[in-house]
């Protein structure tokens, strides 16, 4: 039997927001992930006027958590100002953390728990933790039993070199042992998402963020920060490139499969630093406190697949089921908004969305999904060109996607993305009328 999200209380969407999205080893190199969320809770609660208190939860998503804050949710929340009554936790699915915040504040309101939720997610990859490899670790451990100065003599007995060298995390998939990138290059070659396909949609997305940023489409959900040591205004995303062509794209060399891969640095996303967040409320609760919704949270749903033959295929996976939980059609569907975790990504799941071989096989489908408009969809750019801080993109997508519906005059918008660990998720809103 089909089930509605929309059985319980309506969940709508108030507002959301983010801070400027910086290539990681930028502006942002000397803040955390704490220091990030702070600044999107902040700039959120002084876009909303909402009183901190009246917030029932708090929920961050974030992938790389640092053992200090690593309920990063609650401590970004105490920095932003919200009392200390209000309960917050942090979350994780990879990619997906801030889409897993924003539907746990959902169901926490639609089955009554809370009437006012915040959630969005932040991430910094300019400050990753690094750790002593294992057998390191174990001698600091034992440390901790001496008993004198003669004690410490047999530190290093039995270590070799390597096992002084630190252990950088590498953005690899813990299951098959491959990066990410490779999988999209095998995924592409399956599925005959050739070079140049690549480098087009790549073209396209940082050219239409370079259009967006000019003609302040983007101003709106983004708001300036000041950061230190010059603490001079920061505005605008930095990761697109305005000048960029075909020609600049085909001269990149592949980045993961060196001989024969199509994946390059230019049509992947890149190491990015952000937050962001936005305001989820009950919709009586909205009416009484005066607030208009921008939307209301019509379905949503996750997908998990195999991981070594599927793991960027999320969206393809995902969106089906959101649309039969909300009974729309993908032909229904006013905008647009994916994670563009790679162009061959994008282009695998589209074809996977309008194939009925794919819906056939993998779906249990009579027919396929759809067929994706190119018109309506990530027309602002996306992960590609405005980067793509692990926890908070999910935040992004829903807040850019139902600012798109009110200015395109739209009623459906589906939010997708795929995540490490072959998981997807699907969003659908409907503008709020």
């Amino acid at each position: 039997m089909r089930q509605e999200i929309s059985q319980g209380r309506k969940a709508v969407l108030v507002d959301g927001c983010r801070i400027p999205f910086l290539r990681s080893g930028t502006a942002y190199r000397d803040l955390t992930p704490y220091d990030l969320g702070r600044l999107a809770l902040k700039a959120l609660l002084t876009r909303t006027m909402i009183e901190p208190a009246k917030v029932g939860q708090v929920i961050m998503g974030t992938v790389i958590s640092r053992l200090a804050t690593s309920n990063v949710a609650r401590e970004s929340a105490l920095g932003a100002g919200f009392p200390i009554q209000i309960p917050a936790f942090t979350v994780t699915m990879a990619c997906i953390s801030a889409n897993v915040a924003i539907t746990t504040g959902v169901d926490l309101i639609r089955t009554g728990q809370a009437d006012v939720v915040v959630a969005g997610g932040t991430e910094s990859m300019s400050d990753i933790p690094i750790s002593y490899r294992k057998p390191m670790r174990q001698k600091f451990m034992e440390a901790q039993r001496y008993k004198g100065p003669l004690d410490y003599l047999q530190f290093l007995k039995g270590m070799n070199l390597k096992d002084l060298l630190p252990e950088i995390p590498s953005i690899a998939e813990f299951s098959t042992g491959r990066i990410m990138g490779e999988d999209c290059d095998r995924l592409a070659a399956r599925l005959g998402v050739s070079r140049e396909e690549q480098d087009e949609y790549a073209v396209r997305s940082h050219l239409a963020a370079a259009a967006a940023t000019k003609e302040g489409l983007l101003a709106g959900e983004i708001d300036p920060v000041m950061v230190p040591p010059d603490f001079r205004p920061i505005r605008e995303d930095n990761g697109f490139r305005a000048d960029t062509t075909p020609e600049k794209m085909a001269s990149l060399r592949p980045a993961f499969v060196k001989k024969y891969g199509t994946v390059t640095a230019g049509n992947s996303s890149f190491l990015t630093d952000g937050a962001a967040a936005v305001l989820l409320m009950a919709e009586d609760t909205a009416n009484a406190l005066g607030y208009t919704p921008k939307a209301s949270i019509r379905a949503y749903a996750y997908s998990a697949q195999d991981p070594q033959e599927e793991l960027l295929l999320g969206p393809a996976y995902a969106t089906p089921k959101a649309l039969d939980l909300a009974g729309l059609e993908l032909s229904n569907m006013d905008v647009f908004e994916f994670h563009e975790a790679f162009a061959g990504q994008i282009l695998a799941n589209l074809k996977c969305l309008a194939s009925d071989r794919f819906a056939g096989e993998k779906l249990g489908r009579s027919r396929k999904v759809g067929d994706v408009p190119m018109e309506k969809f990530n027309t602002l750019g996306g992960s590609l060109s405005l980067g793509h801080p692990f926890g908070a993109t999910g935040a992004r997508l829903v807040t850019t996607a139902v600012n798109r519906l009110i200015r395109e005059d739209g009623t459906f918008a589906l939010v997708a993305a795929c995540a490490a660990g072959a998981m997807g998720s699907a969003i659908i809103l409907e503008r709020w009328k």
